[in-house]
Parts: structure tokens; sequence; C-alpha cells
């Protein structure tokens, strides 16, 4: 199986969340890997950069939306516990949560807004979509180096 992209681990890490209990990101990590049934090699495999494992940044990238939304919030640097209104998006037994689907929250909009502001060189949303911020960072600079 290859690595899920962050937008279909939203879903997972939330119902993961559901319990009302404090988490943290590593515990959940592991948890999520199992889940998805990735191989150690997934698991493992890193960023271009090097410097952390795509399925770690991936479910880190899930949880920001997911706290931007309002549905999560972070009691402490690493952990993370689910929201009112996280318990009810999960109630209402979604198929998949999105970065569609988040944009009815209005936390989320502001949060698109504000990014948007910022990322006016973007030019193919659906590239982005399907990577995290980190991982198109990364990608783009693979691209300047080779073509330098």
């Amino acid at each position: 199986m290859a690595i899920p992209d962050y937008q279909k681990i939203m879903l997972p890490l939330l119902k993961y969340a559901s319990d009302g209990q404090e988490h943290s990101m590593r515990e959940v990590i592991g948890a999520l890997a199992d889940q998805f049934n990735l191989s150690e090699y997934e698991r493992k495999e890193l960023l271009p950069s090097g410097q952390q494992p795509v399925f770690d940044n991936r479910v880190g990238w899930a949880r920001t939306y997911l706290k931007k939304a309002g549905l999560l919030v972070t009691p402490k640097r690493g952990y993370f516990e689910i929201t009112e209104q996280g318990i009810n998006v999960v109630r209402q037994s979604q198929k998949e949560i999105d970065v569609q689907f988040l944009s009815q929250f209005p936390n989320f909009i502001n949060f698109k807004s504000l990014k948007k502001q910022d990322d006016k060189l973007s030019s193919d949303f659906n590239e982005i979509l399907e990577t995290t911020p980190q991982e198109s960072i990364e990608l783009g600079h693979q691209k300047i180096r080779k073509e330098l």
C-alpha cells in the first residue's frame, strides 16, 4: 500500500481522538501506520530532505488542518485532543474528511485565506492538495537544483 496523503489521514486521526483523551503524536503515528498497514520501509521513508519520515509529516499536517478547523486542540506541545465540534463530525459518520469538507468551518476558511495570501506563487492547486506544504517545498527545491 502506498503512503496515504494527509487528507486520507484526517478522518482516521479524528476517529482515533474521539475517545476524548489526550494523545501524543508519537502514539497516533504508530497506531495509524498500523491501521494503514504500512510496511517498515513505508514507515521509515524520508522526505527528500532526509529530515523526517513522510508518514510522520503527513500525520502532522492532517493534525494541523483539523486543528485549524477547530476539530482538534493542542493542550501542550506534541499532544492533541478532540473538541466537541470534532466529536460532532465523528458522529456524522463521514466517509472522508478533506480540505473541501473542512471549508465549512469559519476558522478553517480564515486559515486558508491567510495561507492563500502567502501562497500566490502556487500554480497547480491539485498537486498541492496531494502533498503537504513541506513536501511541496522540498519537491520545488529538488526541481530547482536539477535545473541548475
